[in-house]
């Protein structure tokens, strides 16, 4: 699998990384096992996680399955802390409770570095240099290698990116940002990735899939192995079954079939080769799923194929992102 720089840093990933939403609650141990493993002789690398997920056991299966399975230098591992389980905070990116879940995760995974550690999302109770110095701290003691930020609009990435190239050689510079991006969900395009891009900060997609609804397999109904039918999932996948994803998911189909190709393979190809995309993390329930997402990396969608896609599904973005003389 092809290695892409991530950001403006020296870190390579592999340009699918493999995502464990789900690992520890839906997904078991042996399926988690074959997940990694055909990952991993795929020749990807970059593998993502937080401390939420499964409530802590995604971390701790990805922990046992390194031990054993997988050799802990051929992964770039990636985790968050900074969501919590309390209906009433949600977030809490103190300095404190950061640096402790680190120490969390780290036990989890038996692992004593992570490579990249991220903010999973924007605590506007506390102050972003505090937050922010957390990341310092973790790569200033090696327990983290890199640093990023999850779920910041934005104006919250570049403030964030910038307070952090202010002070070279004493604050780490922000080396990725993960947010949802895909064809049914582009909003990243109008601020997020322009600071991006800017500020030489990767873009990691979560759910490039649309949550799964590109694949087409929710185009008559919903199946019931699938994540629209979860109980934990249902309303993940909902706000994506409307009539304007309806259209987009059909453009997505016709231009499979004029290629040969699934329109999973079409959805994730789009979004893999789009400006300041490092590297789309893909969730699967099994070997199989992930092999039919592994097999994109041999196709590069024709420029023509790219305008229709990017026609079919172009946000609506006015002033002030266009000049107010052409509204």
């Amino acid at each position: 699998m092809e290695q892409r720089h991530l950001g403006r840093t020296g870190l390579r990933v592999s340009r699918i990384g493999l995502g464990t939403l789900t690992w520890g609650r839906d997904t078991d141990e042996h399926d988690a096992a074959d997940l990694l493993k055909t990952f991993w002789e795929a020749g990807g690398t970059l593998v993502d996680t937080a401390d939420v997920y499964g409530d802590g056991e995604a971390e701790y299966l990805l922990g046992r399955l390194i031990e054993g399975l997988v050799p802990r230098r051929d992964l770039v591992i990636s985790t968050k802390a900074g969501s919590v389980p309390d209906p009433d905070i949600r977030v809490d990116c103190s300095r404190g409770h950061l640096l402790s879940a680190l120490d969390d995760s780290l036990a989890r995974l038996g692992t004593d570095y992570v490579d990249i550690w991220q903010i999973h999302s924007y605590d506007p109770c506390t102050p972003l240099e505090e937050t922010l110095q957390a990341l310092d701290l973790a790569v200033s003691s090696g327990r983290a290698r890199y640093a990023g930020v999850s779920n910041f609009c934005g104006w919250q990435l570049a403030k964030a990116g910038t307070w952090q190239l202010a002070a070279p050689g004493t604050r780490t510079r922000l080396a990725a940002t993960q947010l949802e991006y895909s064809l049914l969900q582009r909003g990243i395009e109008r601020e997020v990735l322009p600071a991006a891009l800017d500020l030489g900060i990767g873009l990691l997609p979560s759910s490039p899939l649309g949550r799964g609804v590109l694949t087409g397999k929710y185009r008559n109904s919903t199946p019931a192995d699938s994540r629209g039918a979860s109980e934990h999932l249902a309303a993940f996948v909902a706000p994506y079954l409307d009539d304007t994803a309806s259209r987009i998911v059909d453009a997505v189909t016709t231009a499979a079939d004029g290629l040969a190709v699934t329109p999973l393979q079409v959805a994730l190809a789009w979004v893999r080769d789009r400006p300041g995309v490092a590297a789309p993390i893909v969730g699967a329930r099994n070997s199989q799923q992930l092999t039919a997402a592994l097999s994109v990396e041999a196709l590069s969608l024709p420029d023509e194929i790219c305008r229709a896609l990017d026609d079919v599904s172009v946000p609506v973005h006015r002033y002030p992102d266009h000049d107010w003389s052409t509204l």
